[in-house]
C-alpha cells in the first residue's frame, strides 16, 4: 500500500471505490494495445457475451482469423468516424451489424436490452502504458468494451503537486499523436484531477490545450457561489467525480445522450474552414439536465422550473440535451410524460444544432421541427407527433383553433431567455391554445358547481353542451394559472420579478426563488465570461445653457429639463467632442487588443443619435484620413433629421450593407466600430467585442444585458473596457450586484391590492356593475357573431363618456392610472396565484379594453424652438474604478405593486428657471469634490427605510418636509470636508433652499421610479 499522504493512496482510493461500489471490472494494463489504443480482449469478450448468433455465424465463415478480423475492421472505423459513432452506432463486419456497447432505453419495455446492457465491459485500469515509442504511464484509463472512454492524471497536494500540475503534464509531457490521445480516435475526455479541483479537455493540443473547469462551485451544484467545491465530511472534495459522473450508469447515459461532435463553419484566409469541437458536459450543466429531468419524471406535467444560468453557462447545449430527454422521458410505470418538447426561441442556430446533436444521439430524422411560417405547420407537427418543436413566442398569437381540436396531450415548453414578455398576454395565449380544451379547464376549476350526478360539462341527455359565457370566463382564468398539462422550464441569466414570480419556487423565507443557478460569479471566476466591470471609466459632461428667446414661457418642468438635455445630447459640439474622445481611444489602446481584431460598440440613447454619431464618426474619419477604423450603424426604420431635413436608413448609412448582413460584415476584417439604438444591445454575440462606449442611461435589467456584450471570451481576449459618458460607477453596481450570485423578488406583490384598487376604481362611478356584466356576456359569449364587435363598444361608451366629464385633467390621471394599475397587477398576479374571482377577472377584460378607448394625454415633445443656446461645454473624465459585486448577497428585483402608481402632477414653471437650475448643476460653480458630496446626500437619503416608505406614502410636498432634518444631518456630517458647500447651506437660506429642493427631488423621484 502506498504511504498515505502520496499520490498512489489517491489512486487506490478513487481505483478501489468505482471496483467495489461503482460497477465496473479491474483492467490488465498488459492487455492494452498502444498501437491501436484499445483492449481487443475486452471487445472480444464483449461481442461473443451479447452478440452469440452474429459470432457464431461469422465464425463458421472466417474461423480462426475471426478475431483478428474483426478487430482490423474496428480499427478501421474508428480511424474513420471516431470511438463516440462506434460505441453508439457500431460497424459492419462482412454484412453483420456489429455493436460496440449498448446503452439503457427511456423505458422499461425492453427486458432483451436491459440484459445485454447489463454485460456492458466497463473496466477501470491502472497505470496503462500508452506510448509506443516510451515507457510513459497514465495513472487510470476508463474503458468500455476495451475502447478508450476517460483518462485520468492525478495529483495530491501533499506531495507538493497539485490539479495544475496534472494539466501542465497534459500540455507539456503528453504528444497529442499518439493514438490514445488522438482527437476522436482516443479517449473522449481528460481529466485532471487533486482531492480539491477536477479540470478536463475533449482535445488536446500540446501547449494550446485547453482545460475546462469541472467543479461543483464553491457552495454545491446549482447554488449561488464562486469557484471551486464545498467541503465535505465525506472523503474528498471531489468525490463527486467518481461517484456521480464515473459511476457504471451515469458513465453509460453521458456517453450515450451527452457527449456530441460540434461542428461549425467559419472563414479563415477566405475560405470556409469546419472547426469540430468534442463536447463533453460541464458539472453544472449534467447537474441541471438530472434534476430537472427526475423532477419531472416525479412530479409529472403541470410544474414549472426556473434555471439561472449565466451568460457563459452554455445555455444552447443544456437546452438541446434537456429537450432531448424529457422527448423521450417516461415515468415510473414507464408511461411518456410529454407528448411534445417546445422549445420558445429566438435564436436561429438552435435548431440546426439541436438537429446535429441528436442525430448523433439516434441517427433518426424528423425528431425536430422548426416552426418559421404560420400555425397550419405548428398544427401538423403537433398532429404527426414531432418530438420536438422550436418556434419563437410570437409565432403563438397566430395559432388556429385546430389546436384546441387536438386531443389533450401533454407538453414540456422550454423558455430560452425568459423575461417578463413570457409572463404577458402572448404567453397567456400560448397556454390557453396548448392547455386542455375549454369544457376540460373549466371541469378543473368548477366541478363544485356541477348539478348531482350530471357530468359538468354535459346536459342531461348525455350530450357536450357548448361553453356558457361563464364557462369561458373560468376558463380563461384557469389558462392563466398552472395547466395541469403544461411544464414551463425557463433559462434565463437576468430573472425579472415577474419571471420569478411565475416560473420560480417558494425558497425557505417563501419568496421565489430559481430551481438551479450557475451564476455569473462563478462563471467569472471559472474564467467562461470576462468581468466587464474592471476598469469602468466615467467621463462627465459640464455645460452652461443660456436663454435667447425674447419671451420667458410658462413649460412644464419635467418635459422641458427633458428636451434640454436633449438638446445638449444632440447639440454637434457634444456629439463633435465625444466623438473625438472615442475614435481616439479606440486608436490607441482598443485597436492593438485581441492580436489587433479587437471591436467596439457605442450605445446611444436615441435612432437620430445613433445618426447624427454616425455622420460624426464619417466626418472625423474622413478629415483626419484615418484608413483603419470604420463604423457601421444599427437602429430600425428610417430617421428624418431635422438639422439636415435628410432622411436616413440602416442600410443606406452602411453603404448598402443589410440587415442580416451586418453581424457577419461586424465580425470582418472591414468594420470595427458599431453605433446602436436599442439594436443589438442584448442577445448579440460577437466575442472580438472589447470595448464599449456608452452614451445613454442604463439601469436594472438592461444596464446588465447590455454590458454583458462584452464578456464573452476568445483567444487573445485578456480584458474588456467601458468608457461612460453618462451613468455613475455606483449605478452601473446597483443593476449588476442583483445577479451576481442568486436573485429573488424584493417583495411579493400582494393580492389585497387588487381589492383596493377595484374598491376605488367602483367608487368613481365612472362604469357600472350592469355595464361590465354586459360586457362580460358579449366578451365571453360567442366571439364569432358579426355584431359582437359592435356590442362590445356599446358597453364600453357608457363608461368613457362619464371618463370625459371628469372636472379635470388630475381627475382623469388619477383615475386612469388605478386602472391601468388594475389591469397590470391582475394580469401578473393571476398567472402566479390561484384567482377564482370573477369579478376580478370580467373588471381585468372591461378595463383592459377600456384603456385602449380613453384619450390619450398629449405627449407631444417640447421643443425649444430657438429659446436656448450652449454657451460652454466641456468633457472631463471622472475616474477609473474595478467596481466590486458582493458575494453571499441575494439580489431582490421589484415586481409591480399598486403603490407608486399614481401620476405626478408635472408643475409648470418658467423656461428661464429650468436653465437657471441645469446650469447650476452641470456648470462650473461647485468643485467636483462638492457634486460627489451632494450625490452623497442622495443616495445616504435613498437608503434610509423611513424615507424610502414616506416616498411612497406621500407626494413630494410632504415627502420633502419629512427630510429636512435629514438632509440637514447629512450635510453637517460633511463640515469638515465640504466647509464651503455646508456653511453655505447652513447660513443662506436661498442657497439652502435650491440645494434641498434638487436633493429631495431626486430622492423622491429615484426612489418612485424603482418601486
Amino acid at each position: 500500500m502506498p504511504a498515505m499522504h502520496t499520490e498512489g493512496a489517491f489512486e487506490v482510493t478513487l481505483h478501489g471505490w468505482l471496483l467495489e461500489h461503482g460497477g465496473y471490472i479491474e483492467g490488465k494494463a498488459e492487455s492494452f494495445d498502444r498501437e491501436r489504443a484499445l483492449m481487443p480482449e475486452e471487445f472480444v469478450k464483449f461481442v461473443r457475451e451479447t452478440q452469440p448468433e452474429r459470432w457464431v455465424g461469422l465464425e463458421r465463415q472466417h474461423g480462426t482469423s475471426l478475431e483478428r478480423g474483426l478487430i482490423d475492421q474496428l480499427v478501421k472505423d474508428l480511424g474513420k468516424r471516431g470511438v463516440l459513432d462506434v460505441a453508439r452506432h457500431g460497424f459492419k463486419y462482412y454484412g453483420e451489424k456489429i455493436e460496440a456497447a449498448f446503452f439503457r432505453p427511456s423505458h422499461g419495455l425492453n427486458p432483451d436490452l436491459e440484459r445485454k446492457c447489463a454485460q456492458n465491459r466497463l473496466a477501470i485500469t491502472r497505470q496503462v502504458r500508452f506510448d509506443p515509442a516510451s515507457e510513459s504511464s497514465i495513472d487510470l484509463l476508463v474503458t468500455l468494451n476495451g475502447l478508450p472512454i476517460a483518462t485520468l492524471e492525478l495529483k495530491n497536494p501533499l506531495t507538493g503537486q497539485t490539479v495544475n500540475d496534472a494539466v501542465r503534464q497534459y500540455r507539456n509531457d503528453r504528444d497529442p499523436k499518439i493514438p490514445l490521445l488522438q482527437f476522436k480516435r482516443g479517449a473522449l475526455v481528460h481529466f485532471a484531477v487533486d482531492p480539491d479541483q477536477v479540470f478536463m479537455a475533449t482535445r488536446l493540443s500540446g501547449r494550446q490545450t485547453h482545460f475546462l473547469p469541472f467543479n461543483q462551485g464553491s457552495s454545491g451544484a446549482g447554488q449561488p457561489g464562486g469557484q471551486g467545491n464545498p467541503a465535505t465530511t465525506d472523503g474528498y472534495r471531489t468525490a463527486y467525480l467518481w461517484r456521480d459522473v464515473l459511476r457504471r450508469d451515469q458513465l453509460l447515459d453521458i456517453i450515450a445522450r451527452y457527449i456530441h461532435l460540434q461542428r461549425e463553419e467559419k472563414l479563415e484566409g477566405g475560405r470556409t474552414v469546419t472547426k469540430e469541437t468534442l463536447v463533453f458536459p460541464r458539472y453544472h450543466q449534467l447537474d441541471v439536465v438530472r434534476k430537472l429531468v427526475s423532477a419531472a419524471a416525479h412530479e409529472g406535467p403541470g410544474h414549472h422550473y426556473l434555471v439561472q444560468h449565466s451568460a457563459g453557462s452554455g445555455k444552447s447545449n443544456s437546452i438541446a440535451w434537456l429537450a432531448h430527454r424529457l422527448s423521450s422521458l417516461h415515468d415510473a410505470t414507464d408511461k411518456k410524460v410529454f407528448d411534445a418538447v417546445v422549445v420558445i426561441t429566438d435564436r436561429r442556430v438552435l435548431d440546426k444544432q439541436l438537429q446535429d446533436t441528436i442525430y448523433q444521439f439516434e441517427h433518426a430524422q424528423g425528431v425536430v421541427a422548426r416552426i418559421d411560417k404560420n400555425s397550419a405547420q405548428l398544427a401538423t407537427e403537433l398532429k404527426q407527433g414531432t418530438p420536438i418543436i422550436i418556434t419563437t413566442l410570437q409565432k403563438f398569437p397566430f395559432v388556429t383553433e385546430e389546436i384546441g381540436q387536438l386531443p389533450n396531450r401533454s407538453y414540456a415548453l422550454i423558455v430560452d431567455e425568459a423575461h417578463s414578455s413570457q409572463t404577458g398576454e402572448s404567453a397567456r395565449d400560448l397556454r390557453e391554445r396548448l392547455g386542455m380544451p375549454a369544457a376540460r379547464m373549466a371541469q378543473a376549476t368548477a366541478v363544485q358547481d356541477a348539478p348531482p350526478n350530471i357530468p359538468y360539462g354535459l346536459n342531461d341527455a348525455g350530450e357536450e353542451d357548448e361553453p356558457t359565457y361563464e364557462d369561458r370566463i373560468i376558463a380563461t382564468m384557469a389558462s392563466r394559472g398552472r395547466q395541469p398539462n403544461l411544464s414551463f422550464f425557463a433559462f434565463t441569466a437576468t430573472p425579472k420579478a415577474k419571471t420569478l414570480e411565475w416560473f420560480g419556487r417558494p425558497g425557505p423565507d417563501g419568496r421565489p426563488i430559481p430551481y438551479h443557478i450557475y451564476g455569473m460569479r462563478q462563471a467569472i471566476e471559472e474564467g467562461f465570461i470576462l468581468d466587464v466591470l474592471r476598469g469602468y471609466t466615467t467621463y462627465k459632461t459640464y455645460y452652461r445653457l443660456a436663454s435667447t428667446g425674447e419671451n420667458d414661457p410658462l413649460v412644464q418642468r419635467k418635459e422641458a429639463r427633458a428636451a434640454l438635455a436633449r438638446f445638449v445630447s444632440l447639440h454637434a459640439h457634444n456629439i463633435a467632442q465625444k466623438t473625438e474622445v472615442m475614435i481616439e481611444h479606440f486608436r490607441a489602446h482598443t485597436r492593438r487588443k485581441i492580436y489587433g481584431r479587437a471591436k467596439a460598440m457605442v450605445v446611444t440613447r436615441s435612432r437620430l443619435h445613433a445618426v447624427r454619431y454616425k455622420r460624426a464618426f464619417d466626418k472625423y474619419i474622413r478629415e483626419k484620413q484615418y484608413s483603419d477604423l470604420k463604423a457601421l450603424v444599427a437602429f430600425s426604420g428610417s430617421v428624418l433629421d431635422a438639422e439636415d431635413g435628410q432622411e436616413y436608413t440602416e442600410v443606406g448609412m452602411n453603404g448598402g450593407v443589410q440587415e442580416r448582413e451586418l453581424p457577419e460584415k461586424f465580425a470582418g476584417p472591414d468594420y470595427q466600430v458599431l453605433l446602436v439604438a436599442n439594436k443589438y444591445q442584448t442577445g448579440f454575440d460577437q466575442p472580438l467585442l472589447h470595448t464599449m462606449y456608452v452614451d445613454r442611461k442604463l439601469a436594472n435589467v438592461q444596464a446588465v444585458q447590455t454590458l454583458s456584450r462584452l464578456n464573452r471570451t476568445c483567444p487573445g481576449k485578456e480584458d474588456t473596457f467601458v468608457l461612460d459618458f453618462v451613468n455613475e460607477a455606483h449605478e452601473i453596481q446597483e443593476a449588476f450586484q442583483p445577479f451576481y450570485e442568486s436573485t429573488t423578488v424584493a417583495e411579493q406583490a400582494d393580492p389585497q391590492q387588487l381589492y383596493d384598487l377595484q374598491h376605488d376604481l367602483d367608487g368613481a362611478q365612472i362604469y357600472t356593475a350592469e355595464e361590465v356584466e354586459e360586457f362580460a356576456k358579449v366578451f365571453y359569449g360567442n366571439k364569432q357573431k358579426a355584431s359582437a364587435n359592435e356590442q362590445l363598444y356599446r358597453h364600453l361608451d357608457p363608461a368613457l363618456q362619464r371618463y370625459r366629464e371628469l372636472s379635470d385633467d388630475q381627475a382623469r390621471e388619477r383615475w386612469s392610472g388605478q386602472l391601468q394599475a388594475f389591469v397590470r397587477l391582475y394580469a401578473f398576479l393571476s398567472q402566479v396565484m390561484p384567482f377564482t374571482d370573477r369579478d376580478l377577472e370580467v373588471r381585468y377584460s372591461f378595463g383592459r379594453f377600456l384603456l385602449k378607448r380613453l384619450p390619450r394625454r398629449t405627449n407631444e415633445r417640447f421643443e425649444l424652438d430657438g429659446e436656448a443656446e450652449l454657451e460652454y461645454f466641456r468633457l472631463a473624465r471622472t475616474g477609473e474604478a474595478n467596481i466590486q459585486l458582493e458575494a453571499g448577497v441575494v439580489g431582490e428585483m421589484r415586481g409591480p405593486m399598486a403603490v407608486g402608481t399614481r401620476a405626478v402632477a408635472d408643475e409648470r414653471v418658467a423656461l428661464s428657471t429650468i436653465i437657471e437650475r441645469l446650469n447650476e448643476l452641470f456648470g462650473t460653480e461647485f468643485t467636483e469634490a462638492d457634486r460627489l458630496f451632494i450625490d452623497h446626500v442622495v443616495e445616504a437619503g435613498k437608503a434610509d427605510q423611513k424615507v424610502r416608505e414616506r416616498a411612497q406614502a406621500n407626494n413630494f410636498e410632504n415627502f420633502a418636509l419629512s427630510i429636512q432634518g435629514l438632509v440637514q444631518d447629512l450635510v453637517i456630517d460633511g463640515l469638515d470636508r465640504h466647509d464651503q458647500l455646508a456653511t453655505r447651506y447652513l447660513n443662506e437660506d436661498d442657497f439652502k433652499r435650491e440645494i434641498f429642493e434638487h436633493v429631495a427631488r431626486r430622492i423622491y423621484d429615484e426612489l418612485r421610479r424603482t418601486a
